[in-house]
């Protein structure tokens, strides 16, 4: 292969073309942005490496066929599934791998019509929409509902199957939704799992992570926990994460919210004088007024 080179000897600074990349500054970001997910970063980071070497191979000459970057990620809600998206449409643009490096996020109603007619136009709508950069489907298994005879799914199946073979030089598709519910996706639709290159699962948050997940959430909106209040919600948590409904991250930011409507409506009732920090203390009361500790309801806006 080597004869077939016309600088096999040139001397590639390696730590220059990562930098100047931009990827290490994306995945900076991502570790910014994301507690955890170790095993998620990894993978990301890995998949940008194969990517950068493919381009150095063919600045070289070197016989290379064009990566599969079709992907699919599984997990539950509030995982991180959307955010890890956005980093991989801007490290794809980054490498030269799709020429906007926008994200589109589409569901089966984005994409599936009600009626005989319907379904191309909105389909094409999105394609269009998501060239130069990513769609990103989010519970994917929904497309298709064989259940329903009338269902108009398969024909939105049928044309990204096309534009992700036909369009796959400036175009990438991200599958994602629970892992159970994938798998058999997959099964079902052979044409997706043969086209699909990377399947990243990212699994739920451990306590620890998301009391770390809280922590950064509380800084960014400039409200403070003091000890006592940052006990109390790691008691919350605890006793969420054993209930239904449970979205990792996206649950802790709507308990975060409602704690601070707490905070507020007690602040108010009390009246009086305060000082400014006291509108950003979250004591232990706004977080065990909620009904998680007394074994009510476990929907995300009950408490």
């Amino acid at each position: 292969m080597a004869d077939t080179l016309e600088t096999p000897s040139a001397q590639i600074d390696l730590d220059q073309v990562w930098q100047s990349s931009e990827i290490q500054s994306l995945l900076d970001q991502l570790n910014e942005e994301l507690i955890g997910l170790v095993p998620v970063k990894t993978r990301i980071r890995e998949i940008a490496a194969m990517l950068l070497v493919a381009r150095l191979r063919e600045q070289h000459q070197m016989l290379t066929d064009r990566p599969t970057l079709h992907m699919s990620f599984t997990g539950r809600p509030g995982t991180g599934k959307t955010t890890v998206a956005m980093r991989m449409a801007k490290i794809l643009h980054s490498l030269g791998y799709v020429r906007k490096g926008h994200l589109v996020v589409a569901s089966r109603d984005d994409l599936v019509g009600q009626y005989v007619g319907h379904t191309a136009p909105k389909t094409k709508e999105m394609l269009k929409k998501a060239i130069g950069g990513v769609l990103f489907i989010d519970e994917a298994y929904y497309l298709y509902r064989p259940e329903n005879e009338r269902d108009y799914g398969q024909e939105a199946i049928e044309m990204l199957l096309t534009a992700m073979e036909n369009q796959r030089d400036d175009f990438v598709v991200i599958l994602a939704g629970y892992k159970e519910r994938m798998d058999t996706f997959f099964q079902s639709n052979p044409g997706f799992h043969s086209r699909i290159a990377h399947h990243i699962h990212f699994p739920d948050y451990s306590l620890d992570e998301l009391v770390e997940i809280a922590d950064l959430m509380v800084r960014q909106q400039m409200y403070a926990f003091d000890d006592d209040s940052r006990a109390a919600f790691r008691e919350y948590l605890d006793l969420r994460v054993q209930q239904p409904h449970f979205a990792n991250a996206r649950s802790v930011r709507n308990a975060l919210d409602r704690i601070k409507l707490r905070q507020a409506n007690r602040l108010i009732r009390a009246g009086g004088s305060i000082v400014a920090s006291d509108l950003a203390r979250i004591d232990a009361e706004d977080v065990r007024a909620s009904r998680v500790f007394r074994g009510g309801s476990t929907a995300d806006q009950a408490g």
